[in-house]
């Protein structure tokens, strides 16, 4: 986040408040990506994960759309070895 243009910062910080008001609200993902959802902040991605009864929210990766996917199932996958 350090490296983000301060109008782009905001724009991620706000979409983690939505994504901390609304859980749910957010796109699920499919396949090797299951369990975890995105958000998109324009061509940025915010990926989370969703736990406990409380929706306990874990940012995954924050990264471009081009390659986010790619990088979150490496780090999903590097996680269950």
């Amino acid at each position: 986040m350090r490296g983000l243009h301060p109008h782009l910062k905001n724009k991620v910080k706000a979409s983690l408040r939505l994504i901390i008001d609304e859980p749910t609200a957010s796109k699920p993902l499919r396949a090797e990506l299951e369990g975890v959802r995105s958000r998109p902040v324009g061509r940025l991605r915010i990926i989370y994960r969703l736990s406990g009864d409380c929706w306990h929210i874990e940012i995954v990766a924050i990264g471009p759309r081009e390659r986010i996917y790619e990088e979150t199932f490496r780090l999903i996958r590097r996680e269950q070895t």
